[in-house]
């Protein structure tokens, strides 16, 4: 059964994670927009999603010999933070770079929207599915 779900959900769970880790690092970065020598971080969603994908795919499954055994998940949220290039760098030394940064929270925000409408879409053809209607 599992298996089946996390087939039917594909790397939309991983994706939602992500996303949300990526919230909090951008959130941090426009809370140090003044914070003198803070330098701007991001992850590189594709790529960490990527290797999320790569994991999936060749993870073996682990069996448990008990039912409250914890299972091996591909853990999306130790994504590498990387430093943000900045456009034009600030005499203080600070990379953030505010309107940058919004427009980074927005976008992400709106795909974090997207894919937890697909997950719903997903949990509500399921239910369907179980139901039989």
């Amino acid at each position: 059964m599992e298996a089946s779900l996390e087939r039917t959900l594909g790397i939309h769970d991983d994706a939602l994670r992500l996303r949300g880790q990526r919230a909090n690092i951008i959130a941090s970065n426009i809370a140090n927009a003044d914070v003198p020598g803070y330098k701007a971080r991001d992850v590189d969603f594709k790529t960490v999603l990527a290797q999320a994908s790569d994991r999936r795919m060749t993870q073996l499954k682990m069996v448990g010999s008990d039912d409250q055994h914890m299972g091996a998940s591909s853990d999306v949220t130790d994504a590498e933070k990387l430093y943000r290039t900045p456009l034009q760098p600030s005499l203080d030394g600070n990379t953030v770079d505010s309107q940058v940064e919004n427009a980074q929270f927005a976008q992400n925000t709106m795909q974090y929207q997207a894919s937890l409408q697909f997950l719903s879409s997903k949990f509500r053809s399921l239910r369907f599915a179980i139901k039989g209607q």
